[in-house]
């Protein structure tokens, strides 16, 4: 029947359309055909930096193309501190699939509880987190075995450090951005560091760089830095000082060593002490560098400076007798005494057998103007000249203010304070020409000029006095070394607590010369607060001193300049404060 229909003859065909229907329809697909050029114009044209933008948001990243850190060296080449590239583990936390054996298998391998890693991946920004940063190589292929999809991995620089706790206070460490926070790491982090480079790619949403956009910008390497510390020092200095302060009962101990010729600090050693690429659980105690940040009151190891003084003044020669009997000394109010009677001594025997009564009456014969400008002068209560974050200046009170039961009790080491590392410097006064160096935290080349303290006979007299410190009949023969001559000086005194002293806490103290006729080296030894029955200076921290120097000289190359073992007396004098 269809076949059969006249479509010519429909009245529905016949019938004529509206003209303004057809208008309609076509001004309709006009308008709408504007509005998308409308469009098109606004989003590429007025609006163009804003959609480019947000599509720079969801796609294009710029890549911090990290420097190599410079590496720490010690005076020899030998590496203290470098950076190896590890893996770093980071998501997009709305790719990761909740599964939750999957999930506990990765919790697990990253070290981390499963509550923890469900949070980062709750992460606000649903496009990258950090899971675990620097984890091992093995942990990092374990991870993308898994196959997880949205897990990713990143190589960054991690350092290491070969000395561990021996050199740990000289170095310091970085965090985790390989920034950093303590020591060498903290003094020279911008030269260390260099500068990062950038790259800027489009990457798409399963994190792979799709393409380059923009001018790549190449990382500049942080450049080396060579240290005067000598590592091998570093090690034995650490040895002595850790087997000391535990043989003891301590609370602490630190060792200073430096080279008199240049100034270098060759050892800067402290117990505790901590590992420096693994400090879970640190604490303040392990991480201080007691050498250089804790001040203490140095005890008869100022004596030689004192003496020194009198005898660049003229006031007295070594040969001058001085009456300390009854080993009691009356100023004022308080008394202040020795811990033998000695009758009359001379000058060096004033240093041998550390009479307080003795130096106290040199001091009272000086005015407390000239006391305070030597001990300025040899850099007490100034802070140390050595790039190191934390450097105490120590306490040295204005003269003016001085008493003069306040000079006599300085002339022994009470009333001011100093640290240990400008304790040894102070010594290498004795072992140059009476000048003193200054120190370098960095490989010198070459001796240095000094600021004259003391004349050269004094600092050679003086010189002496320290030996005698060390023979028979002295105060520390624990000091001595095999095959070296040595001199020094002991220095005990009890802690200060609260407005007075702690009747039972002290700090034994030793600073000395090796070798003696002729000093390379400057060693300061302290002990703090030896409980296991000694505490004498020429106890505790005599024998760290005489181990430190032997193994020292053997390390620098310096002949013996003894060839018989010398004669250990075991029952010392005991020393004053």
């Amino acid at each position: 029947m269809s076949r059969g229909i006249a479509y010519t003859s429909s009245p529905l065909l016949a019938s004529p359309t509206p003209v303004w229907r057809s208008k309609f329809i076509v001004a309709t697909i006009a308008l709408c055909f504007s509005g998308l050029v409308g469009r098109a114009v606004y989003i590429q044209v007025i609006e163009n930096a804003f959609f480019q933008k947000q599509g720079e948001v969801r796609f294009a990243r710029t890549l911090s193309l990290p420097a190599n850190r410079g590496r720490i060296l010690d005076r020899n080449g030998v590496v203290l501190a470098s950076s190896i590239p590890v893996p770093s583990i980071w998501a997009i936390p709305e790719d990761v699939p909740r599964d939750l054996e999957t999930l506990k298998t990765l919790a697990r391998l990253l070290g981390m509880p499963l509550a923890e890693l469900n949070k980062k991946l709750q992460d606000e920004d649903k496009t990258f987190v950090w899971l675990r940063r620097q984890v091992d190589e093995s942990v990092g292929k374990e991870v993308l075995a898994l196959g997880i999809k949205g897990i990713y991995e990143r190589k960054e620089y991690k350092r290491q450090y070969p000395e561990g706790e021996a050199a740990a206070h000289v170095v310091g460490f970085t965090n985790v951005e390989d920034q950093g926070q303590e020591g060498m790491e903290l003094t020279f982090n911008k030269e260390l560091g260099g500068r990062a480079g950038s790259r800027r790619v489009i990457k798409d949403r399963m994190g792979r760089v799709v393409e380059d956009v923009g001018e790549q910008i190449a990382p500049v390497d942080g450049r080396d830095l060579q240290l005067s510390i000598d590592s091998k020092v570093q090690f034995f200095a650490y040895q002595a000082i850790k087997e000391a302060v535990l043989k003891h009962k301590a609370k602490a101990g630190g060792v200073v060593v430096l080279d008199v010729k240049t100034g270098e600090i060759l050892a800067l050693a402290n117990y505790p002490s901590y590992v420096p690429d693994k400090r879970l659980n640190l604490t303040g105690e392990q991480l201080r560098n007691r050498t250089l940040t804790d001040s203490f009151e140095p005890g008869s190891t100022m004596k030689p400076f004192v003496i020194g003084l009198a005898l660049n003044t003229g006031r007295v020669t070594p040969d001058t007798q001085i009456q300390t009997a009854p080993g009691r000394l009356t100023i004022g109010s308080a008394t202040i005494s020795d811990s033998h009677a000695h009758g009359v001594l001379s000058v060096n025997e004033v240093i041998q057998k550390s009479s307080n009564v003795g130096t106290a009456k040199i001091a009272l014969q000086m005015p407390a103007r000239e006391m305070w400008e030597m001990f300025s002068n040899v850099g007490f209560g100034q802070k140390p000249q050595v790039p190191f974050p934390g450097a105490v200046s120590g306490r040295l009170r204005p003269y003016k203010g001085w008493r003069p039961i306040e000079q006599a009790t300085m002339s022994y080491g009470y009333g001011l304070s100093v640290s240990l590392m400008q304790l040894a410097h102070a010594y290498t006064i004795f072992g140059r020409d009476g000048d003193l160096v200054p120190i370098s935290m960095l490989k010198v080349s070459g001796p240095t000029a000094g600021q004259p303290v003391f004349k050269s006979k004094v600092a050679e007299q003086v010189r002496y006095m320290l030996h005698l410190v060390t023979g028979p009949g002295g105060t520390a023969p624990k000091a001595q070394t095999m095959g070296y001559s040595v001199g020094g000086k002991t220095g005990t005194a009890n802690k200060q607590e609260g407005r007075g002293y702690a009747a039972k806490k002290y700090r034994g103290v030793f600073a000395g010369l090796a070798p003696i006729d002729a000093p390379r080296i400057s060693v300061a030894v302290m002990i703090d607060e030896p409980t296991n029955g000694q505490y004498f200076g020429g106890d505790v921290a005599a024998p760290v001193f005489s181990q430190t120097v032997q193994q020292t000289l053997k390390v620098l190359g310096i002949a013996p300049d003894m060839t018989v073992k010398p004669q250990i007396v075991t029952d010392a004098v005991e020393e004053s404060f």
